[in-house]
């Protein structure tokens, strides 16, 4: 009630009834001995100190409730009456008390991993043992916490299935090769992107085939296939390295068998046109003097017939007396006439 109302020019005083009379003020002393009374039959007639305390409690209790601290690896998730509200930061966040909301704290800078061994059937019929280890990472809190109901046994599942997938896909020779490393992104993109589809906030960091082996049962038959197998590819990169010695130094070869063929070719050919030159050049001398170039000719002819004996011949029948000098030795022609040749034409027969 307002102390003046308009249109009246009195003070009117709050205290006083509607009759225009005063109304009495209140009792602050029968309030307190009312609320004394009242905890007195709640708590058996203990006082009012016990319930200050049990309210002192009561506010502490609520007070440390309503804060909550979320370290920096964290994310805490807020339940509203069990429903999903919001995402708490790192640091000191407020929330209402319990029951009203709750919160779950979810790690998300910790790389986790799970592995397991399975026994798988390959392309090729060859049953072989892997060991396989996953380590991953939280990546949404919301959808770990509430995507799947066991978000750890989902991955290993997962996991498990994109394994058999890769190997039962691959044949013996492929697993054991240096093509482990294809096959071991192949499962980690495809258990990616199952667990993306299942919504399960899970980040692959890793996927390791740490070992892989055929069971023990036919371990022997395994050995000694292998061993075939290695010594194939030993005998397969001798020969190899066999050809790669062989075919350079044939090709080498055939280079230089074609060169000196080339040049013996070019050498004749040479050769044939100066002789073709020569008997131009002798025919035109011949016609010019064919007598003289006809005795030119045979004194030629008959030098390089025995121009190389060691051997005199003498058609005068001893009639000219030939004098040759003697090496130092006296067993044989001085340097400068041995291997010489003496001809003396035999005279002509004088006509009857």
């Amino acid at each position: 009630m307002a102390w003046n109302e308009p249109g009246s020019g009195k003070q009117r005083d709050p205290w006083r009834d509607n009759g225009g009379g005063k109304r009495p003020p209140p009792d602050l002393d029968a309030l307190i001995r009312r609320a004394r009374d009242f905890l007195n039959r709640l708590f058996g007639g203990g006082g009012i100190g016990v319930g200050m305390a049990v309210i002192g409690i009561l506010i502490a209790w609520l007070a440390f409730d309503s804060f909550v601290r979320v370290n920096a690896s964290d994310t805490a998730i807020v339940l509203r009456f069990g429903q999903f509200s919001r995402l708490m930061t790192p640091g000191i966040n407020f929330k209402f008390p319990r029951p009203i909301e709750s919160v779950i704290t979810v790690n998300i800078g910790q790389i986790r991993q799970t592995n397991d061994q399975v026994r798988m059937l390959t392309e090729d019929e060859n049953i072989v043992l892997v060991d396989f280890n996953v380590q991953y990472q939280v990546t949404d809190a919301r959808q770990f916490t509430f995507g799947v109901r066991d978000p750890d046994a989902t991955l290993g599942q997962a996991a498990e299935s994109a394994v058999r997938t890769v190997i039962g896909g691959s044949t013996m020779d492929t697993i054991l090769s240096g093509q482990r490393t294809e096959l071991m992104a192949r499962a980690k993109q495809l258990l990616q992107s199952t667990l993306d589809q299942y919504k399960t906030g899970i980040t692959l960091t890793e996927l390791n085939f740490q070992n892989v082996r055929p069971p023990q049962e036919v371990k022997d038959a395994f050995d000694d296939a292998n061993r075939a197998l290695q010594d194939k590819q030993r005998l397969e990169e001798e020969a190899k390295a066999y050809a790669s010695q062989v075919v350079p130094e044939a090709r080498g070869d055939a280079a230089g068998t074609r060169a000196e063929a080339e040049g013996y070719k070019s050498s004749r050919t040479a050769r044939a046109e100066g002789d073709a030159q020569r008997f131009n050049l002798v025919e035109a001398q011949y016609k010019a003097a064919p007598e003289i170039t006809r005795k030119r000719l045979y004194l030629e002819t008959m030098q390089d017939v025995v121009g190389h004996t060691p051997k005199i011949v003498d058609f005068t029948s001893g009639k000219n007396i030939l004098s040759l000098p003697l090496s130092a030795d006296g067993k044989g022609l001085a340097p400068d006439v041995a291997g010489a040749t003496v001809v003396t034409p035999e005279p002509k027969k004088a006509a009857n």
